[in-house]
């Protein structure tokens, strides 16, 4: 735009400076201002004084409002009432997030849809048979059907894959390759015939440096008879190969609160150990339409336990799955949840 400033005349240089065409009065009269003692200056304007102190006032007002707010904690930006993330960190492998964006993602379930956020799944090779290996490709496009090829390393990877039956059987957590063409690749074996679903979680990466989360869902089919199994009924403990895993906590509807998953060995508590640079990692999907949840860790165990912030954002039932490392060996503990 150009500048205007420029472009317009200057006004002030146009007319004639009144100040210097005029006789300069106080020189003319016999010096009499500097000849007398300046009795102005020398005696302050009431007016002034006061304008002073209002402003002084103001000051000391502003001073006192800041050092109260600094012994208060700066109540200013506490957590909302639906909010229980006052103290919460980032896990290691994850990007710094905004606690509101990310209760506002996570109230509302991921991987509905095959596009979302401006990406969507493409499936390339998706054929199964029950209970033989096989191998799903696929590639994330963009809205100008290009493939994505530039995604963020989150959780030491750039892409993690979760298949379930619809059922919420057969988990499995798995990290694609991808070729130079953006297309991504996973041998995959589908045990048992039904429909599964298959959750896409990535953070691709624009190609201004913007950074965006999204999870996308595809049904994968494997041809036979059917049989669902009913959800196992909610239960705060469960086990796996041997170790038992409990874990406390009261999830609420739209309400993000903590839970804390303790893992024991026959010999006593577990030793847990980092895995995809985390002390576990806990997946939630909803009953139903199979909505996925996202979940945040914290970054250390505390007293042995590792607690999760979850957000569940309806009434109904969820079944969740804690990945957890001990020993180099990855186990799944799996739990039904009945939120009120």
């Amino acid at each position: 735009m150009p500048d205007q400033v420029s472009a317009v005349p200057d006004q002030a240089s146009s007319v004639p400076d009144q100040a210097l065409a005029a006789p300069d009065q106080a020189s003319t009269e016999s010096g009499q201002a500097s000849a007398e003692p300046d009795q102005v200056s020398a005696v302050p304007d009431r007016s002034t004084v006061r304008l002073a102190l209002v402003v002084g006032g103001l000051v000391l007002a502003v001073l006192l409002g800041f050092g109260l707010g600094r012994l208060n904690g700066n109540p200013s930006v506490a957590a909302g009432p639906d909010s229980a993330l006052t103290g919460h960190t980032h896990a290691p492998g994850t990007g710094a997030h905004e606690h509101g964006a990310d209760q506002a993602a996570a109230a509302q379930a991921g991987g509905l849809s095959v596009s979302s956020a401006g990406y969507t799944l493409t499936p390339v090779a998706a054929a199964f048979t029950a209970g033989r290996p096989g191998e799903l490709r696929f590639q994330v496009r963009d809205t100008q059907r290009r493939p994505v090829t530039r995604f963020a390393v989150v959780h030491d990877k750039p892409m993690h894959l979760i298949v379930v039956r619809r059922d919420l059987t057969g988990y499995q957590h798995l990290h694609p390759t991808m070729a130079a063409d953006g297309t991504w690749s996973v041998p995959l074996t589908l045990s048992q015939p039904g429909v599964w679903r298959a959750y896409a979680d990535f953070t691709a990466l624009g190609d201004d440096g913007r950074q965006t989360p999204v999870t996308l869902g595809v049904d994968l089919t494997a041809p036979g008879g059917y049989q669902p199994k009913p959800l196992p009924a909610p239960a705060s403990s469960a086990t796996a190969d041997g170790f038992t895993v409990g874990y406390q906590g009261t999830p609420q509807a739209g309400v993000t609160v903590p839970l804390t998953f303790r893992v024991d060995s026959p010999g006593g508590p577990a030793t847990l150990e980092r895995y995809l640079g985390a002390y576990g990692h806990l997946v939630a999907l909803r009953e139903g339409d199979l909505g996925y949840l996202h979940v945040h860790p914290e970054p250390q165990p505390v007293d042995g336990a590792v607690t999760f912030w979850v957000t569940t954002p309806d009434p109904g039932r969820y079944r969740l799955y804690l990945d957890f490392q001990v020993a180099g060996v990855v186990r799944t503990a799996e739990f039904t949840l009945t939120v009120p």
